[in-house]
């Protein structure tokens, strides 16, 4: 049977969130009921309720020597239904171990959706997360349980639109080492002295490198290597705390479709080769405020300098990320892929360092594999 808007999928930590006379919730046969303004009309006493209250009451039903139910009681219990009990099946497991030539089988999409009734992975998502008819808390369960497909889900139904959510892992170093290294080499000639903005003359650097000299390169490098250990902090940092804002995610629609598209659809699909980098557009947009704040802190060569560290840790990180992923590797990468991997199928609460654990460390997210 279809699932309508107005019946919501639940999760029993939903249901055991509600047992007080305010806010009492029950469910029955796997559907869930809210009796809040039953409970002081119950024959048998509000206390019979409340003692059963967030759990399931099937078997006290049922028991003829706690209270007997006529067949009218259980279709008056139809009136106060509210949603449903989603399924408890999960692919994330404490028990996980990559292997090193790990691939997950595929998805049946007919069948996933036939029995979680989450999202149909045959039509585009986007749509159907901004309709969603599941709880928080069941999107969060369902959403950190991986599903695989040759091809890649398609978010959006128009050409348009989905392309600019798809990117080649190669797109990024062709895009950003360029900016990079004009970053850096503006920082080396801004020691100098100043200089036009970039908008005025791009190219400018290219032009000027036959100025420079050790004194600038030895004033810049330090700046850029700040700027390498400032992104192992942003990396750890968003990771957490922006992708993984799970406890604090409103129970909304809006909210858990721009958490799908930041993260949440990397966890969903996390093999789907096209979706393993950031797409241009949301690294611009993610960059932005930081960038910023850095030539607000610093003096512009310095800012130049520190920013152009991060974006080459940004592009390690966004390859590694891929690598991790999709490649055999060397000894340190091959423990780290089995490390992120395990973020993914064993606990994605812990282990959020791509390129390295430090900040596990230090921050005792540590995820032992």
């Amino acid at each position: 049977m279809a699932v309508t808007k107005r019946v919501r999928i639940y999760t029993e930590e939903d249901v055991a969130d509600h047992k007080s006379a305010n806010s009492c919730w029950i469910t029955y046969r796997g559907k869930v009921y809210d009796v809040t303004k039953f409970v002081p009309d119950h024959p048998g006493g509000d206390d019979l309720i409340l003692e059963h209250a967030g759990t399931d009451v099937e078997s006290i039903m049922k028991d003829e020597g706690s209270h007997d139910h006529s067949d009218s009681a259980y279709d008056m219990l139809e009136e106060y239904v509210i949603g449903r009990l989603g399924t408890d099946s999960t692919v994330v497991r404490d028990d996980w171990e990559a292997s090193d030539d790990f691939h997950p089988e595929d998805t049946n999409s007919a069948e996933d959706f036939e029995k979680t009734q989450f999202l149909d992975l045959r039509t585009p998502l986007l749509q159907q997360m901004w309709q969603a008819n599941f709880s928080k808390s069941y999107y969060l369960k369902q959403v950190h349980q991986p599903r695989h497909l040759q091809e890649s889900a398609r978010l959006f139904a128009y050409d348009i639109f989905e392309v600019c959510t798809r990117t080649v892992w190669y797109a990024v170093p062709l895009i950003w080492l360029p900016i990079t290294a004009n970053l850096f080499l503006r920082s080396m000639l801004q020691f100098n002295g100043p200089i036009p903005t970039f908008l005025s003359d791009p190219l400018l650097p290219l032009s000027l490198t036959s100025t420079l000299t050790l004194d600038v390169f030895a004033k810049t490098l330090p700046c850029f290597f700040l700027g390498n250990f400032i992104w192992t902090i942003l990396e750890y940092g968003m990771h957490r705390f922006l992708f993984h804002i799970d406890e604090f995610l409103p129970d909304h629609y809006a909210f858990m479709t721009l958490h799908f598209l930041l993260h949440g659809i990397h966890h969903y699909m996390p093999m789907d080769r096209l979706r393993l980098v950031m797409p241009p557009v949301m690294f611009g947009i993610l960059q932005a405020p930081f960038t910023r704040l850095a030539y607000i802190l610093f003096p512009t060569p310095v800012a130049n300098g520190i920013i152009s560290g991060s974006f080459a840790f940004y592009v390690l990180y966004d390859c590694m990320h891929y690598a991790l992923h999709h490649t055999k590797l060397p000894a340190y990468l091959k423990h780290m892929k089995k490390y992120h991997l395990a973020h993914h199928y064993k606990n994605f609460e812990l282990g959020f360092g791509v390129t390295s654990k430090i900040w596990d460390y230090v921050f005792k997210t540590v995820l032992p594999v």
